[in-house]
């Protein structure tokens, strides 16, 4: 969920308290040189809720990065709400969730210049409060969630990069509630589509008909009552996923068969320490590309926890927990270099950066920030 002011969900709300686990002392390096901390003029966009929120943000803004700091340079018009990015295969066209209930939109964008994006078009989503989005390897399909319908659907991409009518609208249905789907995405072998239900406790495994833009149903993998899965990440070696539960604050490692698109649900890794205030809500799961540390950021605590990957990809131990040096972290991603982690700050309304250890896996403590009302994503052009 992208907050609980907007979607209360279980009739949870509010956060029962405010904490800070810091990575041991002395665990992190910080970089040596201009060169190795990834410093450069690269264009950064952020994503906020303008339609709601306190204040409202701004939707789509453009921001550029000297040594690590962010400083915002544009407002694209006419993108509101905008909660999650994709990008072409090529990177020269960006699709954007626009996150309105009752009439969820996606809008495509030409980023050729990304300083300068130029608005393509929108297609309605035929469904309410799009949270997620990504493109098909193939490059001709962009697959899009709607949250507050439970369902998943199927844009084709023109050749000048804007999006026709939808082909397909599959809704998934929940046993104990109703079905909210939060994640779509493929495998990186690129035969299946998933999508992750935090309503149903499901991953649903479907298989893409690239001529008629359809989907087929091939597995729902249900997870216990209650886990509430918000999004799913793979290990670059594609035979494991790692899925991150809202509802309770813990990751489940999967072993993941390409061949077959089945999804073996193993033990669940908790992402806070035992007497961790309560409730929490994990918002974003992502894994570094070396594929030795994996990352879910607490909606709580307000934290970044730092797993270690053993056994392949096969098993995870938590080894630290940072503070985000904001509140209600929704998303967060690493830089090029893989040497600082930006966080989307919802409820403080910022963009906070730590710089990351490459050699533990481990961040630092906040060393900087940019005020974003209502932030919901950051993203690399």
């Amino acid at each position: 969920m992208s907050g609980m002011d907007r979607r209360s969900f279980l009739g949870a709300a509010g956060i029962a308290g405010l904490g800070t686990v810091l990575a041991a002392p002395g665990a992190f390096a910080a970089p040596r040189s201009a060169e190795a901390a990834g410093w450069g003029g690269r264009t950064v966009f952020l994503g906020s809720y303008s339609t709601w929120g306190s204040p409202p943000g701004e939707g789509l803004q453009v921001a550029t990065r000297s040594r690590a700091a962010l400083d915002i340079v544009d407002t694209v018009p006419d993108v509101p709400d905008a909660s999650f990015f994709a990008f072409s295969v090529d990177r020269r066209r960006m699709y954007v969730t626009n996150e309105l209930v009752p009439d969820g939109r996606v809008t495509a964008l030409d980023v050729c210049d990304p300083r300068r994006p130029r608005v393509l078009g929108s297609r309605p989503t035929q469904g309410a409060g799009p949270t997620h989005l990504s493109v098909h390897p193939g490059g001709r399909h962009l697959l899009t969630a709607n949250y507050t319908d439970g369902t998943v659907v199927v844009h084709p991409i023109l050749r000048d990069g804007s999006l026709g009518e939808v082909t397909d609208l599959v809704r998934h249905t929940g046993d104990e509630r109703e079905p909210h789907a939060h994640q779509v995405l493929t495998d990186p072998s690129g035969r299946w589509v998933l999508a992750v239900d935090l309503g149903a406790d499901s991953v649903y495994v479907y298989r893409l008909d690239r001529r008629s833009g359809t989907l087929a149903q091939h597995r729902q993998v249900r997870l216990p009552s209650g886990a509430g899965p918000r999004h799913l990440a793979f290990h670059p070696g594609g035979r494991f996923a790692y899925i991150l539960g809202e509802l309770r604050p813990e990751i489940t490692v999967a072993a993941w068969n390409p061949h077959s698109g089945e999804l073996t649900l193993g033990e669940p890794v908790p992402t806070v320490d035992d007497d961790a205030p309560q409730p929490q809500y994990p918002a974003e799961i992502t894994v570094s590309g070396d594929g030795r540390f994996v990352y879910a950021s607490n909606r709580g605590e307000d934290t970044i926890a730092t797993l270690a990957v053993g056994s392949g990809g096969g098993a995870l131990r938590r080894i630290g927990n940072v503070s985000t040096g904001g509140v209600w972290p929704r998303h967060f991603t690493l830089d090029p270099s893989q040497r600082w982690i930006y966080v989307a700050n919802q409820r403080s309304g910022t963009v906070t950066w730590l710089p990351r250890d490459p050699r533990t896996g481990l961040p630092g403590p906040v060393t900087g920030s940019v005020s974003v009302p209502s932030a919901a994503i950051v993203a690399f052009a």
